[in-house]
């Protein structure tokens, strides 16, 4: 799967977990005993796994967003790739300090959370850093006319 692929299908699952994220019957309450947080709108734990809540969601949404403007072009799907790498490597530290695991209060970034943001950040550091195919540079040259990007999508 070339750098550009990832790019679509990350955003297109991200846009999905955000949106199920605001889905009532996908949210289960939360129990006693884990942190509070200040933000408890849509609180709860996705798929009774993954906490949640409204900011969260928006977040997961723009990241989707993100993705998918970045597919058209090879360069900002590598960015793109580079970007979720260092922003969910982050994530996934702040989930393991108890100070930080809200987000100051604001998202729940704990639990179950903290593997999957580690998981997204090895795989976006996989396609983000890694050395372009042949494939990849052919069609980056294709989309460069007379050293000016071309209007081409």
């Amino acid at each position: 799967m070339g750098t550009r692929y990832f790019a679509l299908i990350s955003g297109i699952v991200y846009i999905l977990i955000g949106l199920f994220g605001f889905i009532p019957g996908m949210v289960a309450t939360p129990g006693p005993g884990g942190p509070d947080v200040a933000v408890n709108t849509g609180y709860g734990y996705l798929l009774e796994t993954f906490p949640t809540n409204f900011l969260l969601n928006l977040v997961h949404i723009g990241v989707g967003i993100w993705g998918l403007v970045s597919y058209r072009s090879y360069l900002k799907a590598r960015s793109y790739g580079r970007g979720l790498a260092l922003f969910y490597g982050v994530l996934a530290i702040m989930g393991l300090l108890p100070v930080l695991n809200t987000v100051f209060s604001l998202m729940p970034i704990f639990g179950n959370d903290v593997w999957l943001h580690a998981l997204t950040a090895a795989i976006a550091a996989f396609f983000g850093f890694k050395e372009p195919t042949a494939a990849e540079l052919r069609n980056h040259e294709s989309e460069m006319v007379g050293g000016r990007r071309s209007r081409r999508f």
